[in-house]
């Protein structure tokens, strides 16, 4: 009996580290140096929902939205990252696109519950910046794949950083005597 609970507290606390994955790489990152990291609040998803009809579908249905940029300017970093997100996704997720060409990563992983599709990932690292998006909700697994092959998740990415207005840093304005 004794041995029977000690191996399902082994299973639980394994399987709570890797769903927290997620949770770890982005705390471990978000005071990283030129890091934007957002966490899209629940009131505000229903705004990301105008970037496109397919979105506002998938928006509506999402419990969880966050999105990390990174820089990548190194291979050792890039290396780096891309070992970190294939350690997230490795066992639990499942990786419905994936395109590497030499560092630079291109992956769509979901993580599935019967036919739903309950979390999204999806990492890019072109070696100069990386990002990954992740959401938690009820997907439509079909969708999900359509999305993914479309590269539509790249427009929400896109789309997420111009709804926050985080792209580039923008000066302020100088006063003609210069303060």
């Amino acid at each position: 009996m004794k041995k029977i609970l000690f191996l399902l507290a082994i299973a639980i606390v394994s399987s709570c580290s890797s769903y927290n994955s997620i949770d770890s790489f982005y705390n471990a990152h978000k005071n990283d140096d030129q890091v934007t990291a957002v966490r899209v609040p629940r009131f505000m998803l229903s705004l990301l929902g105008n970037i496109s009809p397919e979105m506002k579908s998938l928006i509506g249905n999402t419990k969880d939205l966050r999105y990390m940029q990174f820089p990548s300017a190194t291979p050792e970093r890039t290396r780096y990252l891309n070992q970190q997100m294939n350690g997230i996704t490795g066992s639990s997720f499942l990786e419905v696109y994936r395109k590497n060409d030499n560092l630079n990563r291109n992956v769509v992983s979901i993580r599935e519950k019967r036919d739903v599709v309950k979390e999204i990932l999806i990492y890019n690292n072109n070696t100069a910046r990386g990002s990954f998006l992740y959401f938690k909700g009820n997907f439509d697994p079909v969708k999900v794949r359509e999305m993914a092959n479309n590269e539509e998740f790249r427009e929400l990415g896109d789309g997420l950083i111009n709804q926050y207005d985080i792209g580039t840093p923008k000066e302020e304005p100088k006063s003609p005597d210069g303060d």
